[in-house]
Protein backbone atom coordinates (compact mmCIF):
# COMPACT_ATOMS: atom_id res chain seq x y z
CA UNK A 1 0.00 0.00 0.00
CA UNK A 2 1.40 3.34 -0.85
CA UNK A 3 1.72 5.37 1.63
CA UNK A 4 -0.19 8.82 1.90
CA UNK A 5 2.53 11.12 3.08
CA UNK A 6 6.28 11.23 3.00
CA UNK A 7 7.56 10.57 6.73
CA UNK A 8 9.56 13.53 8.17
CA UNK A 9 12.88 11.42 8.37
CA UNK A 10 12.36 10.64 4.17
CA UNK A 11 11.97 14.20 2.91
CA UNK A 12 15.02 15.37 0.97
CA UNK A 13 18.00 17.23 3.06
CA UNK A 14 16.84 20.74 2.14
CA UNK A 15 13.21 20.09 2.86
CA UNK A 16 14.23 19.19 6.18
CA UNK A 17 16.98 22.30 6.52
CA UNK A 18 13.90 24.64 5.72
CA UNK A 19 11.22 22.90 8.15
CA UNK A 20 14.13 23.03 10.85
CA UNK A 21 15.02 26.64 10.00
CA UNK A 22 11.36 26.96 10.81
CA UNK A 23 11.08 25.51 13.73
CA UNK A 24 14.11 27.02 15.32
CA UNK A 25 12.85 30.50 14.64
CA UNK A 26 9.38 30.05 16.11
CA UNK A 27 11.21 27.95 18.86
CA UNK A 28 13.50 31.08 19.75
CA UNK A 29 10.42 33.43 19.09
CA UNK A 30 8.21 31.38 21.72
CA UNK A 31 11.13 31.67 24.02
CA UNK A 32 11.21 35.84 23.77
CA UNK A 33 7.79 35.55 23.96
CA UNK A 34 7.66 34.10 27.36
CA UNK A 35 10.84 36.17 28.36
CA UNK A 36 8.94 39.47 27.62
CA UNK A 37 5.68 38.10 29.55
CA UNK A 38 7.71 38.01 32.51
CA UNK A 39 8.89 41.68 32.29
CA UNK A 40 5.61 42.86 31.57
CA UNK A 41 2.69 41.14 32.78
CA UNK A 42 5.11 39.35 35.34
CA UNK A 43 6.19 42.71 36.96
CA UNK A 44 2.63 44.21 37.45
CA UNK A 45 2.26 43.32 40.78
CA UNK A 46 6.05 44.90 41.77
CA UNK A 47 7.93 41.06 41.77
CA UNK A 48 9.85 39.71 39.29
CA UNK A 49 7.37 36.11 38.54
CA UNK A 50 4.20 35.22 36.79
CA UNK A 51 1.64 34.89 39.61
CA UNK A 52 -2.59 35.15 39.51
CA UNK A 53 -2.37 38.75 40.91
CA UNK A 54 0.07 39.58 37.84
CA UNK A 55 -2.71 38.11 35.39
CA UNK A 56 -5.20 40.30 37.47
CA UNK A 57 -3.34 43.15 37.67
CA UNK A 58 -2.74 43.22 33.84
CA UNK A 59 -6.75 42.80 32.45
CA UNK A 60 -8.94 43.38 35.92
CA UNK A 61 -6.46 46.41 37.37
CA UNK A 62 -5.26 46.81 40.80
CA UNK A 63 -8.95 48.95 41.83
CA UNK A 64 -6.55 50.31 45.20
CA UNK A 65 -4.45 52.12 43.01
CA UNK A 66 -4.10 53.75 39.74
CA UNK A 67 -2.39 52.72 36.27
CA UNK A 68 0.57 55.69 37.09
CA UNK A 69 1.09 54.08 40.16
CA UNK A 70 1.15 50.14 39.03
CA UNK A 71 3.11 50.73 36.87
CA UNK A 72 5.51 52.86 38.42
CA UNK A 73 5.79 50.09 41.24
CA UNK A 74 5.67 47.20 38.56
CA UNK A 75 7.69 47.07 35.03
CA UNK A 76 8.21 50.88 35.07
CA UNK A 77 10.47 50.68 38.32
CA UNK A 78 13.98 50.19 36.91
CA UNK A 79 13.30 53.49 34.93
CA UNK A 80 13.50 55.87 37.71
CA UNK A 81 15.15 56.56 41.13
CA UNK A 82 13.32 55.44 44.01
CA UNK A 83 13.02 59.51 45.27
CA UNK A 84 11.41 60.44 41.59
CA UNK A 85 8.75 57.50 41.49
CA UNK A 86 7.36 58.33 44.95
CA UNK A 87 7.68 62.26 44.06
CA UNK A 88 5.36 61.36 41.51
CA UNK A 89 3.01 58.89 43.11
CA UNK A 90 2.57 61.42 46.10
CA UNK A 91 1.51 64.26 42.87
CA UNK A 92 -0.92 61.76 41.66
CA UNK A 93 -2.62 61.41 45.41
CA UNK A 94 -2.55 64.32 46.04
CA UNK A 95 -5.34 65.15 43.24
CA UNK A 96 -2.50 64.92 39.98
CA UNK A 97 -3.25 69.08 39.77
CA UNK A 98 -2.06 71.22 36.76
CA UNK A 99 -0.48 73.97 38.72
CA UNK A 100 1.68 71.12 41.08
CA UNK A 101 2.74 69.18 37.82
CA UNK A 102 4.72 72.31 37.04
CA UNK A 103 5.38 73.63 40.51
CA UNK A 104 6.93 70.24 41.99
CA UNK A 105 8.56 69.31 39.01
CA UNK A 106 6.69 66.58 37.76
CA UNK A 107 6.78 67.35 34.10
CA UNK A 108 10.42 67.67 34.54
CA UNK A 109 10.63 64.10 35.63
CA UNK A 110 8.79 62.60 32.62
CA UNK A 111 10.23 64.56 29.89
CA UNK A 112 13.32 62.96 31.58
CA UNK A 113 12.59 59.45 32.46
CA UNK A 114 8.89 58.67 30.54
CA UNK A 115 9.04 60.87 27.03
CA UNK A 116 11.91 59.02 25.15
CA UNK A 117 9.50 56.20 25.32
CA UNK A 118 6.21 57.38 25.86
CA UNK A 119 5.70 59.92 22.80
CA UNK A 120 3.70 60.74 19.75
CA UNK A 121 5.66 58.54 17.86
CA UNK A 122 5.46 55.74 19.50
CA UNK A 123 3.60 52.74 18.49
CA UNK A 124 0.96 51.35 21.14
CA UNK A 125 2.32 53.57 23.95
CA UNK A 126 0.48 56.49 25.91
CA UNK A 127 1.88 59.96 24.74
CA UNK A 128 3.18 61.47 27.76
CA UNK A 129 4.57 64.78 25.98
CA UNK A 130 1.42 66.81 27.46
CA UNK A 131 -0.29 66.85 30.67
CA UNK A 132 -3.99 65.97 28.83
CA UNK A 133 -2.18 62.79 27.41
CA UNK A 134 -1.10 62.18 31.08
CA UNK A 135 -4.02 62.81 33.09
CA UNK A 136 -5.80 59.66 32.14
CA UNK A 137 -3.24 57.28 33.71
CA UNK A 138 -3.39 59.01 37.32
CA UNK A 139 -7.16 57.79 37.55
CA UNK A 140 -8.14 54.15 39.36
CA UNK A 141 -6.63 51.29 37.89
CA UNK A 142 -9.06 49.73 36.21
CA UNK A 143 -6.47 47.20 33.57
CA UNK A 144 -6.21 46.90 30.54
CA UNK A 145 -9.03 48.82 28.52
CA UNK A 146 -11.53 47.25 25.74
CA UNK A 147 -10.06 48.81 23.03
CA UNK A 148 -6.35 47.74 24.22
CA UNK A 149 -7.89 44.15 24.09
CA UNK A 150 -9.69 44.36 21.52
CA UNK A 151 -6.29 45.55 19.25
CA UNK A 152 -4.08 42.96 21.03
CA UNK A 153 -6.84 39.95 20.63
CA UNK A 154 -7.30 40.53 16.38
CA UNK A 155 -3.04 40.45 16.42
CA UNK A 156 -2.79 37.13 18.12
CA UNK A 157 -5.50 35.36 16.62
CA UNK A 158 -4.01 36.38 13.18
CA UNK A 159 -0.62 35.82 13.96
CA UNK A 160 -0.30 32.96 16.71
CA UNK A 161 -2.37 31.38 14.29
CA UNK A 162 -0.24 30.91 11.84
CA UNK A 163 2.04 30.13 13.25
CA UNK A 164 0.60 26.97 14.77
CA UNK A 165 -0.37 26.11 11.09
CA UNK A 166 3.00 25.79 9.93
CA UNK A 167 4.09 23.96 13.04
CA UNK A 168 0.86 21.42 12.80
CA UNK A 169 2.00 21.04 8.85
CA UNK A 170 4.89 20.18 9.63
CA UNK A 171 4.02 17.78 12.46
CA UNK A 172 2.01 16.00 10.46
CA UNK A 173 4.11 14.27 8.03
CA UNK A 174 5.47 12.47 11.28
CA UNK A 175 4.84 8.84 11.51
CA UNK A 176 5.37 7.92 15.29
CA UNK A 177 1.85 9.66 16.68
CA UNK A 178 -1.37 8.01 15.76
CA UNK A 179 -3.65 9.61 13.37
CA UNK A 180 -6.10 10.46 16.27
CA UNK A 181 -3.33 11.92 18.63
CA UNK A 182 -2.01 14.09 15.40
CA UNK A 183 -5.51 15.45 15.28
CA UNK A 184 -5.63 16.14 18.93
CA UNK A 185 -1.81 17.73 19.19
CA UNK A 186 -2.54 19.87 16.00
CA UNK A 187 -5.77 20.81 17.17
CA UNK A 188 -5.27 21.86 20.61
CA UNK A 189 -3.77 25.37 20.36
CA UNK A 190 -6.21 26.08 18.52
CA UNK A 191 -8.56 25.56 21.03
CA UNK A 192 -6.06 26.71 23.77
CA UNK A 193 -5.78 30.03 21.80
CA UNK A 194 -9.27 31.42 21.41
CA UNK A 195 -9.28 29.70 25.40
CA UNK A 196 -6.64 32.11 25.86
CA UNK A 197 -8.21 35.29 24.03
CA UNK A 198 -11.41 34.79 25.85
CA UNK A 199 -9.82 34.34 29.41
CA UNK A 200 -8.51 37.82 29.03
CA UNK A 201 -11.54 39.36 28.43
CA UNK A 202 -13.72 37.36 30.66
CA UNK A 203 -10.46 38.38 33.97
CA UNK A 204 -11.56 41.58 32.75
CA UNK A 205 -14.81 41.20 33.64
CA UNK A 206 -14.01 39.21 37.27
CA UNK A 207 -10.54 38.34 38.54
CA UNK A 208 -11.66 34.72 38.98
CA UNK A 209 -10.74 33.75 35.45
CA UNK A 210 -7.30 34.71 35.66
CA UNK A 211 -6.22 31.17 36.24
CA UNK A 212 -8.03 30.39 32.97
CA UNK A 213 -5.31 32.92 31.50
CA UNK A 214 -2.31 30.86 33.02
CA UNK A 215 -4.67 27.54 32.13
CA UNK A 216 -4.80 27.98 28.30
CA UNK A 217 -0.93 29.70 28.34
CA UNK A 218 0.31 26.22 29.71
CA UNK A 219 -1.85 23.94 27.30
CA UNK A 220 -0.45 26.10 24.04
CA UNK A 221 3.05 25.62 25.40
CA UNK A 222 2.74 21.75 26.09
CA UNK A 223 0.78 21.12 22.32
CA UNK A 224 3.93 23.66 20.87
CA UNK A 225 6.76 21.71 22.81
CA UNK A 226 5.03 18.08 21.80
CA UNK A 227 5.07 18.84 18.24
CA UNK A 228 8.32 20.33 17.59
CA UNK A 229 10.18 18.02 19.68
CA UNK A 230 8.38 14.95 17.59
CA UNK A 231 9.57 16.78 14.59
CA UNK A 232 13.14 17.18 15.21
CA UNK A 233 13.57 13.91 16.13
CA UNK A 234 11.90 12.61 13.59
CA UNK A 235 14.06 14.49 10.95
CA UNK A 236 17.67 14.04 12.43
CA UNK A 237 17.27 11.71 15.08
CA UNK A 238 15.12 8.76 13.70
CA UNK A 239 17.85 5.98 13.79
CA UNK A 240 18.76 7.27 17.30
CA UNK A 241 15.67 7.83 18.86
CA UNK A 242 13.21 5.18 17.55
CA UNK A 243 15.41 2.72 16.10
CA UNK A 244 18.21 2.12 18.79
CA UNK A 245 16.50 4.38 21.64
CA UNK A 246 13.69 4.61 24.08
CA UNK A 247 11.31 5.52 21.37
CA UNK A 248 11.59 1.95 19.88
CA UNK A 249 9.98 0.70 22.84
CA UNK A 250 7.19 3.30 22.51
CA UNK A 251 6.67 2.15 19.15
CA UNK A 252 6.45 -1.47 19.96
CA UNK A 253 3.79 -0.99 22.80
CA UNK A 254 2.23 1.46 20.07
CA UNK A 255 1.73 -1.25 17.73
CA UNK A 256 1.08 -4.18 20.07
CA UNK A 257 -2.44 -5.58 19.59
CA UNK A 258 -1.88 -6.85 23.48
CA UNK A 259 -1.74 -4.02 25.11
CA UNK A 260 -5.04 -1.18 25.23
CA UNK A 261 -4.19 2.51 24.85
CA UNK A 262 -3.74 3.22 29.37
CA UNK A 263 -1.49 0.07 29.05
CA UNK A 264 0.99 1.54 26.59
CA UNK A 265 0.98 5.33 27.85
CA UNK A 266 1.84 4.12 31.33
CA UNK A 267 4.62 1.87 29.89
CA UNK A 268 6.04 4.39 28.19
CA UNK A 269 5.58 7.05 31.40
CA UNK A 270 7.84 4.29 33.00
CA UNK A 271 10.48 4.36 30.50
CA UNK A 272 10.62 8.15 30.25
CA UNK A 273 10.69 8.19 34.29
CA UNK A 274 13.41 5.94 34.55
CA UNK A 275 15.04 7.43 31.38
CA UNK A 276 14.60 11.04 33.21
CA UNK A 277 14.95 10.14 36.91
CA UNK A 278 18.69 11.98 37.01
CA UNK A 279 17.14 15.29 35.52
CA UNK A 280 14.34 15.02 38.06
CA UNK A 281 16.45 14.66 41.04
CA UNK A 282 18.25 17.53 40.06
CA UNK A 283 15.15 19.73 39.43
CA UNK A 284 13.73 17.86 42.84
CA UNK A 285 17.41 19.14 44.86
CA UNK A 286 17.11 22.62 43.09
CA UNK A 287 13.22 23.18 44.15
CA UNK A 288 13.60 22.28 47.87
CA UNK A 289 16.80 24.11 48.15
CA UNK A 290 15.35 27.75 46.19
CA UNK A 291 12.17 27.50 45.05
CA UNK A 292 10.09 25.80 48.10
CA UNK A 293 11.13 28.52 50.67
CA UNK A 294 10.45 31.33 48.65
CA UNK A 295 7.15 30.02 48.51
CA UNK A 296 7.06 28.93 51.92
CA UNK A 297 7.57 32.89 52.70
CA UNK A 298 5.27 34.59 50.37
CA UNK A 299 2.62 32.10 52.46
CA UNK A 300 3.67 32.92 55.88
CA UNK A 301 3.44 36.78 54.28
Amino acid sequence: MTPKFTPLKDHDTPIKVLFTGYLCTVGIGYLFALIQILFTHGMADGQFGLSVDDIVYSYYGNRSGTVLEKQLNGAMKVNAPDQERFKIMEWVRDGADLSDYKADGIDKIIEARCVMCHNKDASGLPDFTTFEGLVPYTKQDTGATFESLTRVSHIHLFGISFIFMFVGLIFSFSETTTTQYKCIAIGMPYAFLIADIMSWWLTKIDPVFAWLVIFAGMGMAISFIFMWVTSILEMWFYQTVFINGFGSRYLEWRDSPEASIPDRFMALLKVLIAEFKPVGKYILGKWTECVWPVIKAKFKK
